[in-house]
């Protein structure tokens, strides 16, 4: 049975806590693990979340802020060691590619891992595969950023009751299934559009139109909400989000479950940041993210 979530391993902005590590999350989607934005001390956070070198397929980094990659070093170098047999793709931003190479080749190792580098330089889908495609937004912060969308393709659900009154069942469903017609029924006569699941991951940014477009439709958002609403002017100054926009994106997107997460270390009261949420006027699923946490995807509509 596959499996779709999100391991939590950091949820701190800028420096950790006692608490809070840096960043760090993991999609498990199907057999794919992708690892998003590692801080500093993702590969303990792995280890105690239980989470191997050998799930990672992709990682994304949104920018090069310390918070968000220096724990590229240790997870590469670990992804080495434990001689990883499959290929690993690297998504960042190709402005940084000098800060990526500093961190790939921090100290000496050796490397036995085919990691392929493929940086974002604009809008646009990064990957295809036949279970979601994956596409990056511009965001906007001091430095440049991305943000990350993965979209499964729409499918077909069948309906028991058109199979049964049109006397299909058994072998031929399948049949009908592959080949979209069997005799004079057609797959549209006994089936509608199951569509597909939406993640999207939204770090360190002010509301922009990237922001509104990963978001639109989206089964789970985690987004950052760095600061409360009072503090809105620190936010705007230092390109981050408070609870209230990051809740307002969601309620206007459609978001099902919202995660809110990259907390500022001046606030002792996670519970303000769903208050804050809610009062934005969100009723969905609404997750304050602590870390060690998993987040299930919601079931398909």
């Amino acid at each position: 049975m596959s499996v779709r979530e999100l391991v939590v391993l950091g949820t701190a902005s800028q420096v950790p806590t006692r608490h809070r590590n840096h960043n760090g999350y993991l999609l498990r989607w199907d057999g794919e693990g992708i690892l998003f934005d590692p801080g500093e001390g993702t590969q303990r956070q792995m280890l105690r979340a239980g989470v191997a070198a050998h799930d990672l397929h992709r990682i994304c980094v949104t920018h090069f802020h310390g918070d968000h990659s220096l724990g590229l070093a240790g997870v590469i170098q670990r992804i080495n060691l434990d001689r990883v047999p499959h290929e690993i793709s690297a998504h960042y931003p190709l402005s940084g590619q000098r800060f990526f190479d500093r961190l790939r080749y921090a100290t000496a190792y050796r490397e036995t891992v085919r990691l392929t580098e493929a940086p974002v330089a604009a809008d646009g889908n990064l990957a295809v595969t036949p279970s979601y495609t994956l596409e990056a937004r511009r965001l906007s912060h001091p430095v440049e950023s991305y943000g990350y969308r993965l979209t499964e393709p729409d499918g077909r659900r069948m309906l028991p009751g058109r199979l049964a009154a049109h006397g299909i069942s058994g072998p031929d469903v399948g049949r009908l299934q592959r080949e979209g017609r069997l005799g004079d029924v057609t797959l549209d006569d006994v089936s509608e559009t199951r569509h597909g699941q939406r993640f999207a991951f939204v770090m360190d940014t002010r509301l922009c139109d990237g922001v509104h477009a990963l978001a639109e439709g989206c089964d789970l958002l985690v987004i950052e909400s760095t600061f409360l609403d009072e503090d809105i002017e620190l936010a705007v100054d230092h390109g981050h989000l408070t609870a209230g926009q990051a809740a307002g994106v969601a309620r206007d997107a459609g978001v099902r479950h919202l995660v809110l997460t990259h907390f500022s270390q001046r606030y002792s009261d996670p519970g303000e940041f769903e208050r804050q949420a809610r009062a934005a006027g969100f009723e969905g699923e609404l997750t304050v993210a602590h870390d060690l946490q998993r987040v299930p995807l919601p079931k398909r509509r």
